[in-house]
């Protein structure tokens, strides 16, 4: 028996109490994912900036809250909430979402949360973008919670730094990636729509939102541009760019236990692939064991890695 728009959005609700307990601010959202409230300026005939400092209900995301009382009365305000949204950019996770767009494929029905990540169907070339991405900046994603959508997408959770700002953007990041950024909100899990629910990715429950790689994030944020014939005023610095590996780097100093041998060999591929490798290993090194590698297990990774390239090369 199919369940009722009441108890559709009884469940909403739970979920949405649920999220705003573990410190995500909240909005009710309609099955169409878009904010439940009617405007709070709706009639009005002058436009307005106001973000909710009228004291009244209809801001869309500037609505979002983490508190109890005030989750539930914006969904009492809105009845028939089929889900919820979770606001980015606001603390204290900051989130942003990384929207891996669905390919054409299998459909909807065809479609399984085991064969969501899978080379056929789901997501595969928008994944293999940025995969490449990754590869071309030398920079991973690590392992984060990850929402299942029902048209066959995923959207990679991900926090950034209270003073940064990511705006959102549709695939200029990389074909068919998609960002949720600061004043939007990601859908969250157990979201209702006519195509389906919105579910986590089998394997993710348990994991935080990862913070977003530093190469990653500056890829996000670029450089305003300088005005055409704007000199360098005196003493005024160049922003620096990432050095060269700094996100392989990275990527292995978060190893956890377990995982530390494994980033290790990754990283030093990568790095050997991008003529990195005799320059990079010293680093790569360090950070291995300050994740807790031992020193003589670094050395005979990076040179199991240093081997595998030399070969390949020679094979070449």
């Amino acid at each position: 028996m199919a369940p009722t728009d009441r108890q559709i959005a009884t469940l909403a609700l739970a979920h949405a109490l649920n999220a705003a307990e573990r410190g995500l601010p909240v909005i009710p959202l309609t099955a169409a994912r878009l904010p439940a409230l009617p405007s709070a300026h709706r009639g009005s005939t002058a436009r307005t900036a106001c973000t909710g400092l009228c004291g009244r209900p209809g801001h869309g995301v500037h609505d979002a809250t983490t508190d109890p009382a005030a989750v539930r009365a914006l969904f009492a305000a809105a009845p028939h909430a089929a889900g919820y949204g979770i606001a980015c950019g606001q603390g204290p996770h900051r989130l942003i979402g990384i929207d891996l767009d669905a390919e054409d494929g299998p459909g909807p029905a065809a479609r399984t949360e085991a064969g969501a990540g899978s080379a056929t169907g789901t997501g595969a070339r928008s994944a293999g973008a940025l995969r490449q991405l990754a590869l071309q900046h030398l920079f991973a994603i690590p392992p984060t919670l990850t929402v299942l959508t029902p048209g066959g997408g995923r959207h990679l959770w991900l926090t950034v730094p209270p003073e940064v700002a990511v705006a959102g953007s549709s695939s200029r990041l990389a074909p068919g990636v998609d960002v949720r950024g600061t004043g939007g909100y990601l859908v969250g899990p157990g979201s209702v729509t006519p195509h389906g629910t919105y579910r986590l990715a089998p394997g993710t429950a348990h994991l935080p939102p990862a913070p977003c790689p530093r190469t990653l994030l500056r890829l996000l944020t670029p450089p305003a541009r300088r005005s055409r014939g704007a000199g360098n005023p005196a003493g005024a610095r160049t922003p620096r760019g990432p050095e060269p590996g700094e996100g392989l780097v990275h990527f292995v100093l978060a190893a956890r236990s377990g995982q530390r041998n494994t980033r290790l060999f990754w990283a030093a591929c990568r790095a050997y692939e991008h003529g990195l490798g005799d320059a990079l290993a010293p680093a790569l090194a360090e950070a291995a064991v300050s994740a807790g590698l031992p020193a003589h297990e670094a050395r005979a990774t990076l040179a199991s890695a240093a081997r595998l390239a030399a070969g390949r090369s020679e094979a070449a």
